[in-house]
Formats: structure tokens, sequence, C-alpha cells
């Protein structure tokens, strides 16, 4: 690692649920002497850029460690200039992009200036504001930022590296070499999120409620069609999301999620030629909510939008992600399983955000800490290609993991699927 006697990063977006939980993440780092950036963190400064930037007051309250590192900036990042000149005035570093500003943009500055750069999730603003991309938003981001990838080659940079994208492929290649004496069948990311409010007097009506980006929740559950890669193939459900459901066993626990599109998906499909999916299931209101509403699913967009927020009342239920290799007469598994009331207390942010925050961290620790060499990866891509130590800096802040395994299997998509 280069040797600085001051370290310069920028994060983006730092008004956002992910900053705030990651911003609580380097709150503790810099009283942990055996966090893996202590170091780093403990020589640095902290520029935080957001279009509605907040009060000092916000961040002294939640992040009192770090409250002397921190310069507040507030602008547009469409302002392609006046991120460049930032980042040459202030000498950045690294870059950590949790906001909505497009990818390739910010990116494109940093490789001007040899910037470092991670963030959690592709984004394309030309694609959000493109109507006749119905059904595919997710998978034409992707697209159109693998057109552009390979003009990065002056900086280093981390793409997906979130909970899901991000900490999953860390789990899917932990598992696949844990049993490489096989190949599996298919590999499918789960996520089941049952965390919602306990005191139901909160709900309040006409609000779609999710414990991330309700926006980019919605991308994904009514703009979208069911997606899955097959033989290195994406392939397409003409259906709505939310009218088929897909059955998971994790030993004595068992749900039922729907089929969405997701980045990982992508990019593991690129490298295993196995059947590869990601099932969802968030809180029961919100999943009754859209299936009420799928003959009119275009008005949801007109309702109001709520992030669970454990501030504003208590809690219950947790995120659980993980991965499931399947097999022709078994199953492998494993999860990370979070409870807001615990993150809370300790972060004060939700379960969610929390995990997103983690493969962020895991991340920034990879391109300060290790010898990577120049170029964009994602983090499959990271873990087979390069020496990181991604899984080390993970296990730092996200250490329970739940392994197991079915001795049967539930097969293929089509095999577990249950119209509703």
């Amino acid at each position: 690692m280069e040797q600085l006697n001051q370290y310069t990063i920028t994060i983006l977006g730092s008004m956002g649920g992910v900053a705030k939980s990651l911003l609580s993440i380097f709150n503790h780092s810099i009283k942990d002497i055996k966090d893996p950036i202590h170091h780093v963190l403990t020589n640095s400064k902290l520029y935080l850029i957001d279009i509605n930037q907040g009060e000092k007051s916000y961040y002294k309250q939640l992040f009192p460690e770090l409250t002397d590192k921190l310069t507040l900036l507030q602008f547009d990042l469409s302002d392609k200039d006046k991120f460049t000149q930032h980042l040459k005035s202030t000498n950045t570093k690294v870059v950590i992009d949790v906001s909505w500003a497009d990818t390739v943009e910010m990116l494109e500055c940093c490789n001007q200036l040899g910037v470092y750069y991670i963030n959690s999730a592709l984004e394309n603003t030309a694609v959000d504001a493109d109507d006749s991309l119905y059904g595919f938003p997710l998978t034409e981001r992707y697209y159109r930022f693998e057109d552009s990838r390979d003009n990065f080659t002056n900086t280093k940079a981390i793409i997906g590296s979130g909970m899901n994208p991000g900490v999953v492929q860390w789990m899917a290649i932990k598992l696949l070499k844990e049993n490489s004496e096989s190949q599996p069948l298919a590999c499918y990311i789960f996520e089941h999120d049952s965390s919602f409010y306990k005191d139901k007097n909160l709900i309040k009506p006409n609000t779609i409620y999710t414990s991330w980006s309700v926006e980019c929740f919605l991308d994904e559950a009514i703009l979208s069609y069911p997606m899955f890669v097959q033989h290195h193939l994406p392939l397409y459900l003409y259906d709505d999301v939310y009218a088929t459901e897909y059955k998971v066993k994790l030993g004595n626990k068992e749900f039922y999620g729907c089929l969405m599109p997701h980045e990982e998906v992508l990019t593991l499909g690129e490298l295993y030629d196995f059947e590869i999916g990601f099932i969802y299931r968030v809180n029961e209101y919100t999943t009754e909510l859209i299936r009420n509403n799928l003959s009119n699913v275009d008005d949801l967009w007109n309702w109001k939008q709520k992030i669970i927020d454990p501030s504003d009342g208590e809690v219950e239920g947790e995120d659980l992600v993980g991965v499931l290799l399947v097999y022709k007469d078994k199953e492998i598994y494993m999860y990370n399983s979070m409870k807001c009331s615990d993150i809370f207390q300790k972060y004060k942010t939700n379960a969610t955000y929390f995990q997103v925050a983690c493969g962020i961290y895991a991340g920034t620790a990879s391109l300060l800490l290790d010898e990577i060499a120049l170029g964009v990866y994602y983090v499959d891509e990271l873990l087979l290609n390069t020496q990181t130590n991604y899984g080390k800096y993970l296990t730092h802040y996200m250490q329970d993991f739940i392994y197991g395994e079915n001795n049967s299997s539930d097969g293929l998509l089509h095999q577990r699927m249950k119209r509703i």
C-alpha cells in the first residue's frame, strides 16, 4: 500500500442509507486498532458529497469519531468538470460511490486522474430515462457498462461490492471451491427480508415499505421481467415478477420468493456454465400489496415510498441473504442473517443497509491494502483473478454465517416454481 501522510477518500451520496451505514463502520474502525484499515482512516480526510447535503450536526451526532475528518460538499455529480476539479484539488485517492450518479461518468473522471473507485451497483441515467427499455433496465445498465469498461485502464475499480451483488459472489465462490469435486446443476442467490415495523400503527395507506431504496426495488419488482442465466445466456420470462414464486429450503427454514434480475446473476453467469438466478422475498405487507395490484401495477409508482427505518419505531424480523448450490440429490447452502434490532443498537442503521456497507467496506479495504493490477473488477473477478483478502476484510464486521446441506434437491427453477 502506498504510504501517505494524509489519505483522501471521497464518498458520493453521503446522505443515503448505505453511506450512513458505511460511515458508522468507519466510526468503529477509528476506535478499533485491529480493524484492517484503522491505520488508514486515522490518517485520512473524508470528503462527503451529496446533491442535498445535510448539516454538520447530523454527522456529528451519528459519527463523533469522524467529526474532525469530515468536509461536507453539496453539488450535482452530473457536473463532471466540477467533480474532476474536486478530485484534483483534494488529491482524492479513492472514490466510494453510493450515489445515483452515472457509473460510467464517475469512472471516466477517476480514470483520467488515476483515482481508485468502488460502488455497490451500476447506475445509468440514460437507461433510467428511456421508457422503451421497460422489462430490461438492469440488464441494459450492465451491457452499456460492459461496452465501456475496457476504456478504464488507469484506475483500480471494484464494481458492485455491496451485499448482492458483492458479498454473495464471495459466498458462491467459497462454496464452489469447498465443493469442487462435482459441478452443481444450479446456483441460486436468495434473500428473505422479513424486516417490518412491530407497531402496525406506523403503517400509512398507499405507501410502499422496503428496507432499502423503494424506487430501486420497484425497478426490479415491477419494471423488469423475471430473469435467470443458463449456459451463459440471460433468459427472460414474459410475465410479472410477482406472478410466480420459487421454493428455497435451508434445513428447517423454507420460503418462496420471486425471480428477479440482478447484477451478480449476470456476472456469475459469464463465469459458470450452470443455471443461476436470484430469488427474493420482502416483507409480507409489501408482498401482498404488489400482488393485489398486479392489474394496475404502474399506479404503484404514484404511491408514497418509505424506507423501513428503526429510528422511527421497533423493527422486527431479519434480512437473510445467501447462496444455494443445487445438485441432483442434495443442496449445499451458506447465508448471513442480521436482525434490525441488533444492528440498530450498535450501528444506528437497518440490517439491509449494514449488509451492503460490509461489502463496500471489504472492497474499499481491498483497494487500499491489496496488490491489485489496474483495471475494472466485479467481485467474482476480483476473487478469482487477484490475491485479494476480501473475505478477511469482510468478516471483520460480518462474522456470522450459517452453513448447511439438504439431503434432497428441489431441482431447477422450473421444478421449484409455484404460480400465485
